[in-house]
């Protein structure tokens, strides 16, 4: 039960930290959001967990297949914020596009030869 505490604090710890970040620099707030920070934290600890090379690799090819239905919604808010869209609703359709994204690649990617 520990572990799993300090799993969520560390994470949880990341997240207010670019948030600070971005409040005094935004393009360095956006760097440090970038950074695969919890998907490198994610596969240290699915390590100590398993040890597992076979279970790693396909969890890191996994990733990086699920991280490109993600990538439209970081041109399309942009986009929609300077017309003068809303936050909130911006943020609900950019990831209402992501997640319908996500169900086309669960969808499609089997059928390209992914293993997700």
């Amino acid at each position: 039960m520990y572990y799993l505490i300090l799993k969520a604090a560390v994470s949880g710890v990341i997240i207010a930290l670019v948030s600070e970040i971005a409040k005094r620099s935004p393009p360095f707030g956006a760097l440090v959001a970038s950074l695969p920070l919890i998907s490198v934290m994610g596969m240290m600890w699915l390590w100590r967990d398993t040890h597992d090379p076979v279970r790693m690799a396909s969890h890191v090819e996994a990733t990086f297949w699920y991280v490109l239905p993600s990538l439209p919604m970081f041109l399309i808010m942009p986009a929609l914020l300077r017309r003068g869209a809303p936050f909130w609703p911006t943020l609900g359709f950019g990831c209402a596009v992501t997640i319908g994204l996500y169900f086309a690649m669960i969808a499609i990617g089997p059928r390209l030869g992914l293993k997700l």
